[in-house]
């Protein structure tokens, strides 16, 4: 029995009941077959037979079969490129920036009290922070679990191409946990929330010295790995997709916003140590007060109540020495605007706002107009600042301009573009007539094309791809044309994937008559002027208007067609003209040529009447023959009313003659019409004759006989249909 060419299923029974497993080893593979329930399969209605029994038919009922390949959603393997991940990194990244923006806000927790000076926390904006703080360290938890299921392209495997995925559980797992395991875990700890509701409140109760310096390290310690994860996350999304956002103006926003984030980070920060500043100095000069005990409690403002702190308040000197306004002993520098507008002091809106715009205005200027105090801790705050400032505008800022100078880059190469043409023509000295052409020509092809390359892009895909857009684009024109209309789907395939576009202005001569044709080209939009004067032919001249659907230089066609046709192009036979804008697809003689010559079905004798039906040049050379045939038919019909008129009045005048001379009886002369006319036309014949006597004996030239004709409209090439079966 041989089971490697087989399909194999799984069996997953609700119940857990007695599993057998095999294994088989043999010399040229070894096969593993999973474990499945074997009383559950061999219970299955249809396998060998009904069985009775309530046990197992309920057995039977409730096992489920599944593919050898299936896998269970937690055991599933993700691939990093697929729609699903990209999306999951996509929300994953809008999360990332929601944390930045929120963990910023527990720096706006401290604040100074409105009624008596002191230190407190706004607990509903701590709440408010905290859920969403903790929603998104949620996001950071699912996002650890699913780095234990994305797999990960092997180095080794990165010779051509993308590479082969490692789809192992285990090594994924080891990878990821000696990678960047550590820096999501720290990102993912709620590190802020158990300072703010557990660290703070037991170091206050316990009357210690408290400085709002832990909240900040807290905050900043978890900020700069959760910041960093921003950079690989956008580097996965940039390798999937070739881009981290799919337009120019979220290009530009998604820069502005992480320049606003940094703003907002710095305000925060300045509002936190603006607070810390205040409580430094309480605290120094509570230290040194001799006028009454003074404790660090009674700065806090939760002891607003106590006897003590209110005994001590009617007599202290803190708050009037440390007032950022009089102050001579302590010095706040950049931090005197918060305190000095009452910023600690308002409410969260207007507090948020004002430092945000600090933080913008210090970002943008790079820290100039800041004036600080000789603390170290100032002056670094000081030149963080400029830093950053440099770093972010130069960073940021240039990708920011960079987007939006994306949606302006076509438009500013076809300004240049144009101005090089200008600069050219006048350098070339070219008639004013020539300069408009080219100016009508240029301003058309950026109208319609944008200045895109279309035949590059194309050239850059597939066959398969290129073949199905072609196909797209040109299949319901070509159809149009009658002699195309009777080809099968694969013809059509390959004559649209060789047909390129053609943009014409008005006046253009596609081809003039007598020259080469290179191309057959097919109107799209627009109208054509076809005409002929049958190679310079004195008083012949034939024109008609080619619409959308019409084609032109169809002497390709017969060239293309014929078994051993030159190397030579046809001449063309027309003069053609554009009206108007004309859009057309263009099909080089060459590529026609290649089609006829790779697709012989292409040579059918029912393509014959076809081509001869809808061609112009059969349909001019037909009217033209047909023209020709009536007026011979005329000269011979009058031709032969002369002759028999004239022989007719001959025998009668003879008669009259002979019967005067035998005075048998008299008659007045003939005085009819036909007499007359014949005698103007003997007289009109005689001085024709002695004019081209007179012609020849001055010039030495035979001129023509009445027999001979003007020279006729040369009849089209047909292709040569005989050597082909007919279908």
């Amino acid at each position: 029995m041989e089971f490697d060419s087989d399909k194999f299923v799984r069996f997953y029974p609700s119940e857990k009941n007695s599993k057998l497993s095999w294994e088989k080893d043999d010399a040229s593979s070894k096969a593993k077959f999973k474990s499945f329930d074997v009383a559950a399969h061999f219970l299955r209605p249809g396998v060998f037979g009904h069985f009775s029994g309530s046990s197992s038919s309920s057995s039977a009922a409730k096992s489920k079969v599944f593919a050898e390949d299936h896998e269970p959603w937690r055991r599933r393997i993700f691939d990093p490129g697929s729609e699903h991940v990209l999306m999951w990194n996509r929300i994953f990244l809008m999360s990332c920036l929601v944390a930045l923006f929120l963990d910023p806000l527990y720096f706006y927790l401290p604040r100074i009290g409105t009624r008596s000076p002191c230190i407190d926390t706004d607990l509903s904006l701590g709440i408010v922070v905290t859920l969403f703080r903790t929603i998104a360290d949620i996001f950071y938890f699912l996002h650890m679990l699913i780095k234990f299921r994305i797999a990960y392209v092997a180095p080794s495997s990165r010779v051509f191409g993308r590479g082969e995925l490692v789809m192992d559980p285990k090594k994924i797992a080891m990878r990821y946990l000696k990678s960047d395991f550590l820096i999501d875990l720290i990102a993912t700890l709620p590190l802020p929330q158990m300072v703010i509701w557990f660290i703070i409140p037991a170091v206050r109760n316990s009357n210690a010295d408290h400085t709002n310096n832990a909240l900040a390290l807290i905050v900043l310690f978890q900020y700069v790995p959760r910041l960093y994860l921003i950079f690989p996350l956008s580097d996965q999304i940039v390798k999937a997709t070739g881009v981290v956002t799919k337009t120019a103006w979220a290009g530009a926003a998604y820069n502005l916003l992480l320049y606003m984030i940094a703003s907002h980070v710095l305000g925060a920060s300045w509002y936190l140590i603006s607070i810390e500043r205040q409580t430094t100095c309480w605290k120094r000069e509570c230290r040194r007060e001799v006028t009454a005990v003074c404790y660090s409690s009674f700065l806090y403002c939760n002891t607003l109540n106590d006897s003590d702190r209110k005994a001590w308040a009617n007599v202290t000197q803190v708050f009037d020495r440390c007032d950022p306004q009089t102050s001579k002993i302590f010095s706040y520098g950049i931090f005197a605007d918060a305190l000095s507008n009452q910023v600690v002091s308002t409410n969260f809106l207007e507090k948020y706002f004002y430092c945000l715009w600090w933080g913008l205005q210090q970002l943008s200027s790079y820290g100039q107009n800041l004036q600080t105090s000789t603390f170290i801790g100032e002056t670094a705050f000081a030149i963080l600042i400029a830093i950053l400032g440099l770093v972010l505008f130069a960073h940021l800022i240039g990708n920011m301009q960079t987007y939006l100078q994306s949606l302006t880059v076509r438009l500013e190469e076809w300004r240049l573009k144009r101005r090089d043409t200008e600069e050219w023509m006048r350098h070339r000295r070219l008639p004013p007539d020539l300069q408009d052409r080219v100016r009508r020509f240029v301003q058309y092809k950026w109208i319609a094309t944008r200045d895109v390359d279309e035949e590059s892009i194309l050239r850059g895909l597939p066959t398969d791809l290129r073949r199905d857009i072609q196909r797209h684009l040109c299949l319901d024109l070509v159809r149009r044309v009658p002699f195309f209309s009777q080809m099968d789907d694969q013809l059509l395939d390959a004559i649209c994937e060789r047909l390129v576009s053609s943009l014409s202005t008005e006046g253009t001569f596609i081809v003039r008559e007598g020259d080469p044709v290179t191309e057959m080209l097919f109107v799209i939009r627009g109208r054509l002027e076809s005409s002929t004067t049958n190679g310079g032919r004195t008083g012949f001249f034939n024109c008609i208007t080619l619409r959308p659907g019409d084609f032109c230089g169809e002497e390709l066609l017969a060239w293309a067609l014929l078994p051993k046709s030159t190397v030579s192009l046809p001449s063309s036979t027309r003069t053609v003209k554009a009206l108007g804008e004309v859009e057309a697809f263009a099909l080089r003689a060459e590529d026609l040529k290649f089609v006829a010559n790779q697709f012989r079905r292409l040579h059918s004798r029912k393509l014959q009447h076809t081509f001869r039906y809808y061609s112009h040049h059969w349909r001019t050379w037909a009217a033209c023959f047909i023209q020709a045939a009536w007026q011979r038919y005329k000269r011979r019909k009058m031709a032969k009313e002369l002759m028999t008129q004239e022989s007719f009045s001959m025998t009668r005048e003879q008669l009259e003659e002979d019967e005067g001379m035998q005075n048998c009886y008299e008659k007045p002369p003939v005085t009819s019409n036909a007499k007359q006319n014949l005698s103007v036309t003997i007289l009109a014949s005689r001085f024709a004759a002695n004019t081209r006597k007179g012609v020849q004996k001055v010039t030495g030239v035979t001129a023509p006989s009445l027999t001979e004709e003007l020279p006729k409209l040369a009849k089209p090439e047909e292709p040569d249909f005989s050597t082909e079966v007919e279908d």
